[in-house]
């Protein structure tokens, strides 16, 4: 009878795991005993051999068919893994996301060459009127940009890149040690597959050379503080003439000393005289566009209420309709009075009393 253990006790996995499971166990069990991590550590190596050839078995689904129905036998009787060129490109890509690798995480070997820019953000502060109205502003941006000298190749004229003769353009490079692969960002070319022998003149073999330059950015009537515009392809320039990132633009609305905006509602205030609260009046107000709107101000209206206009205030960004406009009263009391106009309050005074009208007294039975 065979003295080895159970493959699926070895991972520790049902008879039932899927690959994945398989898969993930195994990356446990090779991570915590792998000979590199545990150097002199005999049983730790028999261990990571012990998993090792569980997987190769368990991973293939033929083999893993016969090892249900005949165990270890129906694998030869062996289950000792092929420490051959094979099981390298078997287990490359499971080590690769552990050990090494290119940054950013690429895998695969492959070069970066050409790629995406990075984005940019910036800041751009309106005026209540610009974000109320919309407008166009030229943003400034001082960024690299594309060598034109070199067309962005980094190469001098008349020559080009050239591929890297280190990694062969893979831009990774592959060692083995003892069983593993490892692979790691190649040296020479920095990942990039390919080098340049005669730099340009002007960017020194960069590709790119910085600029000042002016994006024109369109604002949207009714954009607000802490909303952000996307300008596409107004980033930073992409590695070897890859497509440029995008531009993010964050608004800000500066304060207006005659309108407070609450979303899409504004709010200001409005002064009327003692005789315009109690008799009522009619007000024409400027709003941050220039154009006017009458208030009417109701008879008898009381210091600090508040006059509501609908349809008046900020535009909606989509066009559908706008907020409203909230007029806070204020009552201008004047502080230094005539001998007549005190005379004519007095009246008004004894008049208005004179129109209370008492309550009548309840009766009694």
């Amino acid at each position: 009878m065979s003295d080895k253990r159970c493959y699926y006790e070895v991972l520790g996995v049902t008879k039932t795991a899927s690959q994945d499971e398989i898969r993930k166990a195994y990356r446990q069990a090779a991570l915590k005993n792998h000979p590199d991590r545990n150097p002199g550590d005999a049983e730790a190596e028999s261990r990571f051999k012990e998993a090792t050839g569980a997987f190769q078995v368990l991973s293939d689904d033929d083999k893993r068919a016969r090892y249900d129905r005949f165990g270890h036998a129906g694998v030869d009787g062996s289950g000792a893994p092929d420490f051959g060129a094979d099981i390298f490109s078997h287990f490359q890509d499971i080590f690769s996301e552990f050990f090494g690798g290119a940054p950013g995480g690429r895998r695969g070997g492959r070069p970066r060459g050409a790629s995406r820019g990075s984005d940019l953000r910036v800041q751009q502060r309106l005026s209540l009127k610009e974000s109320f109205t919309g407008c166009k502003r030229e943003v400034g941006l001082r960024t690299p940009v594309p060598c034109e000298t070199c067309e962005g190749s980094g190469a001098k004229a008349g020559t080009k890149r050239r591929t890297c003769t280190a990694c062969g353009g893979a831009g990774q490079v592959s060692t083995a040690r003892g069983f593993v692969m490892f692979t790691q960002t190649c040296h020479e070319c920095g990942g990039e597959g390919s080098v340049v022998k005669t730099p340009c003149d002007v960017c020194q073999g960069a590709g790119q050379v910085e600029k000042s330059r002016k994006v024109l950015v369109t604002f949207p009537a009714g954009i607000d503080s802490g909303q952000r515009l996307r300008v596409p392809g107004q980033g930073m320039p992409g590695h070897q003439n890859g497509p440029a990132g995008d531009l993010f633009v964050d608004v800000e609305v500066a304060q207006d000393p005659s309108f407070e905006r609450d979303g899409l509602d504004l709010i200001t205030r409005l002064k009327v005289s003692v005789v315009e609260a109690a008799l009522g009046t009619t007000r024409e107000l400027t709003l941050p566009d220039e154009t006017t709107v009458s208030v009417d101000v109701p008879a008898g209206t009381q210091p600090g209420e508040v006059v509501t206009t609908r349809g008046r205030g900020v535009p909606r960004i989509d066009g559908r309709g706008r907020g409203a406009l909230h007029a806070v009263v204020q009552v201008a009391i004047p502080k230094d009075i005539s001998p007549r106009a005190q005379e004519l309050l007095r009246e008004l005074e004894v008049e208005l009393a004179a129109e209370v009208i008492e309550e009548p007294k309840a009766q009694t039975a």
